[in-house]
């Protein structure tokens, strides 16, 4: 699609680059050169991106992050409600993934207006498809968040998770998480993808317990994503299963509730799925 083809009142998520400025769309180049406003984390980084690119920026540049999302959504739809073509980009990467970006995007929606994008770099898509890890299925976790109790919530998760998992760390961090993981994890294989499409781009690849080893008393710099092979070894529970366990347990007089409850916690699945079956198969008993 070019510019061309845009009606008036659209707002569009623009990918821009990772690291290296060559890795951005002759169309997101076009869109970042018409648009009426372009929304950005930090102006004075996304400058970088338009003088390099020979964009004259002209006033156009807006701030939206994390702390002020929410606050500009009804400026937003304002914008593309009287007909401008509005872009948001973010300071690398494909916006509202881990960035902001998703609340402008509901609220634009919500209000009726057209929402499109013109894709590009992601930093989730290209570090997992280097990892070496499968790609098929994956579960993307954002940033690990900083409180251990939260951290060990996610570590009980991933033990039963059959999907190859992605999450970011600061290089601050990466370390004392890996070393965290050992435990859980020390035999599953990981992808630890650093400085994506930059100068001294790396890919540490090996068990959890390697990569911990590796980087404990190094130095580490730069954007960082780790890719955590899943649990091949999970058991893929169908719906029969489940609703014949269900059965059992009724017909030795559990409760629904308690049947629920066992169920779900013996076969590893989540309790609403499982009490979503259990009331079909008590509408089912009474026709």
């Amino acid at each position: 699609m070019n510019t061309s083809d845009i009606t008036v009142g659209q707002l569009v998520i623009v990918a821009t680059p990772l690291g290296n400025l060559g890795d951005i769309s002759r169309r997101a180049l076009e869109l970042l050169s018409t648009a009426d406003v372009i929304y950005c984390e930090d102006t004075r980084r996304s400058s970088t991106l338009f003088s390099a690119h020979s964009i004259a920026v002209n006033g156009r540049l807006r701030a939206l992050h994390e702390h002020n999302e929410a606050s500009l959504c009804d400026q937003v739809v304002a914008r593309v409600a009287s007909g401008q073509i509005v872009v948001v980009i973010s300071d690398a990467g494909t916006p509202g993934i881990s960035d902001p970006g998703a609340r402008v995007v509901a609220a634009v929606a919500a209000a009726g207006f057209v929402v499109t994008t013109a894709p590009g770099p992601s930093a989730v898509v290209a570090a997992l498809t280097i990892s070496g890890l499968p790609t098929e299925r994956f579960a993307m976790e954002g940033f690990m968040p900083r409180k251990a109790g939260e951290r060990e919530a996610l570590y009980d998760q991933w033990l039963h998770e059959p999907r190859t998992i992605v999450f970011y760390e600061s290089p601050q961090r990466l370390a004392a998480t890996l070393n965290e993981m050992v435990g859980p994890f020390g035999s599953r294989r990981i992808g630890v993808a650093r400085e994506i499409t930059k100068l001294h781009e790396e890919v540490l690849r090996g068990t959890v317990a390697e990569i911990a080893e590796l980087v404990h008393d190094r130095e580490v710099l730069g954007e960082i994503v780790v890719v955590l092979d899943g649990n091949r070894e999970v058991e893929v529970v169908d719906d029969e299963l489940i609703r014949a366990a269900l059965r059992d347990q009724v017909d030795e007089g559990a409760s629904t509730r308690d049947a629920v409850s066992y169920v779900a916690e013996s076969l590893g699945v989540a309790h609403r799925i499982v009490y979503q079956m259990a009331l079909e198969l008590r509408a089912d008993d009474a026709v």
